[in-house]
């Protein structure tokens, strides 16, 4: 059941693929010794949530999303929003900006897109002090030759295939009862 599972989950991987991901990111600085001189840790720490919370609103917001929108051309911010990107790590240091699609390309000019998007918005909200800390520090830090990978992996299909093959193959041997008909011809 194992083995046959796994090549089901091959076959299912091969037949109907899941769509690429690729990753841009960018580091996000909050220089909080400059920023927040105070040795209170917590007040530090609702610093840090206040910002990350300002810095992914800016992410998500209909600008930026129509900046990457125009970049593509092909793209509506609606389909953007639901299913094409995600973000990741929204912190201090690296953001990943993910993008998937079934093109691989098209998967890493969308994520390289968001990403320089956002720190555009992002540099020009700290520059103009419009909300966002004066001390933040936003760069873009891989936007070209983005890795681009199956969003889910072989190995994710292989094993759902396995456990599900054994999932059925207890069942039928739950249920079926196969020696029934030796018993009764004795």
């Amino acid at each position: 059941a194992a083995v046959l599972g796994a090549v089901i989950g091959a076959a299912m991987h091969t037949i109907l693929p899941p769509p690429y991901r690729a990753r841009a990111t960018v580091n996000v600085d909050f220089n909080l010794e400059q920023a927040w001189p105070q040795e209170t840790d917590r007040e530090q720490f609702y610093y840090l949530e206040r910002e990350s919370r300002k810095l992914e609103r800016v992410a998500w917001s209909d600008a930026v999303m129509q900046a990457v929108a125009d970049a593509d051309g092909a793209v509506t911010v609606r389909e953007l929003r639901e299913d094409k990107l995600q973000l990741s790590q929204p912190a201090e240091a690296g953001w990943h900006f993910y993008a998937d699609d079934n093109d691989a390309n098209r998967a890493e000019s969308l994520a390289s897109a968001w990403a320089l998007a956002f720190a555009q918005a992002a540099q020009a909200n700290v520059s103009a002090q419009a909300g966002l800390n004066s001390f933040i520090k936003i760069e873009v830090t891989q936007s070209a030759n983005l890795p681009k990978q199956r969003s889910v992996s072989l190995s994710s299909y292989l094993l759902a295939g396995t456990v599900s093959a054994w999932f059925v193959g207890a069942f039928v041997f739950l249920f079926f009862d196969f020696g029934a008909k030796k018993k009764d011809e004795k």
